[in-house]
């Protein structure tokens, strides 16, 4: 049997160009790219979805890996993938932000765990509410989608040296907007009770200025933040759902050319 260098090449590049698009995704994906996954995990999912992906997907072009042609190509496969990763990135990072806020109202900023997405050290509040919407994510089956919506890129966005615009990365810039309105839209009931029980103590200690209100309404506020935080969690599926949906529309619209 004889090959000649096209085949070889185009053969190769069947293979190589998923594995870079999917492994790209993995990486900056929650869940996937968590520090718990190990990088020899993600690598070994990458390769077995590049290979059961790679005879569905239309015929890549026949272009050298290492040549000019062959970089641009990889560099198109990576940015595609971070960019589908880090739209559904940016849907945990709000609620990391709530949470912030909420714990920084509450006066537990300063209670500090790591965060098991990113690896750095968040309020614990906003650590309880990453691991809540993770496994609504998984509930939802929102892994699977994010999977489905990676391969069917491969038809919407074919492995071409072209591929995502300066419109796209706009577009995901000014999404960051819609992540903060969602982030204030889940803290904001807490934040705003607890600032009206800030300026009741304000009032107190002018009333009263021998009272010592730090040791009286620190404890004060951290109890009614927890109480607070009651009625707001039957809601957080709700608002997580609509984000979750408002990131996987802009990923659809990024990947429809």
């Amino acid at each position: 049997m004889q090959f000649t260098t096209a085949e070889i090449t185009a053969w190769v590049g069947s293979f190589l160009w998923p594995f870079i698009r999917i492994g790209a995704m993995l990486i900056a994906a929650p869940l996937f790219g968590a520090g718990a996954v190990t990088v020899r995990i993600r690598l070994a999912f990458a390769l077995l979805l590049a290979l059961l992906v790679a005879p569905l997907i239309p015929t890549p072009p026949a272009v050298e890996p290492l040549s000019l042609n062959g970089l641009m190509i990889a560099i198109q496969q990576v940015m595609i993938g971070l960019v589908l990763g880090f739209a559904i990135q940016m849907v945990f990072s709000a609620l990391n932000q709530a949470g912030e806020n909420i714990a920084r109202a509450m006066g537990l900023g300063f209670a500090s765990m790591v965060d098991p997405q990113q690896g750095v050290q968040v309020p614990a509040l906003s650590s309880y509410l990453v691991m809540m919407t993770t496994l609504m994510f998984v509930a939802l089956n929102g892994h699977i989608a994010l999977i489905e919506l990676t391969l069917v890129s491969f038809h919407t966005l074919p492995i071409a040296a072209d591929g995502l615009t300066r419109e796209d990365f706009w577009n995901l810039v000014n999404w960051g907007s819609v992540m903060y309105m969602y982030a204030l839209l889940v803290a904001l009931p807490a934040v705003t009770s607890l600032l009206v029980v800030s300026i009741a103590l304000g009032v107190i200690s002018r009333a009263a200025p021998q009272l010592n209100i730090f040791a009286v309404g620190f404890p004060v506020k951290i109890l009614l933040g927890f109480i607070l935080l009651i009625p707001t969690l039957p809601v957080l599926l709700a608002q997580f759902i609509d984000l979750l949906m408002e990131a996987f529309e802009l990923m659809n619209q990024i990947t429809q050319q």
